[in-house]
């Protein structure tokens, strides 16, 4: 029988995400991703003081926990946000949430 995974569990399972929005350009560029549809280096580069590289090594960290995801298109890739990825830690951080309400309001009851 497959064991559950507590929320608390389950976060710790999205630590490489934490880890991947703890730094400032990768979390604009999940920002930008965010607004839909696919996007070029170029496209993502414009406007910005961070290097073609730079940006393409942020979306390879950004791969590597999941949050984005590429697809090649001749000579370009085009970079899209995965949202499912950050819809399940979004549920996690939820779930905790409740716990903690959960225990705040046992101990409300115990103190009154």
């Amino acid at each position: 029988m497959a064991r559950r995974h507590s929320a608390a569990e389950k976060l710790v399972e999205s630590e490489p995400v934490f880890a991947a929005l703890a730094d400032r350009t990768r979390l604009r560029l999940v920002a930008r991703l965010s607004e839909g549809g696919r996007w070029s280096i170029a496209r993502l580069t414009t406007g910005s003081k961070v290097s073609r590289q730079a940006v393409t090594k942020h979306l390879q960290a950004l791969a590597g926990a999941g949050l984005v995801r590429s697809e090649r298109q001749g000579r370009e890739h085009l970079w899209e946000l995965h949202a499912e990825r950050l819809g399940r830690v979004g549920a996690d951080l939820e779930a905790i949430s409740r716990q903690w309400d959960q225990a705040l309001e046992r101990l409300r009851r115990f103190v009154e």
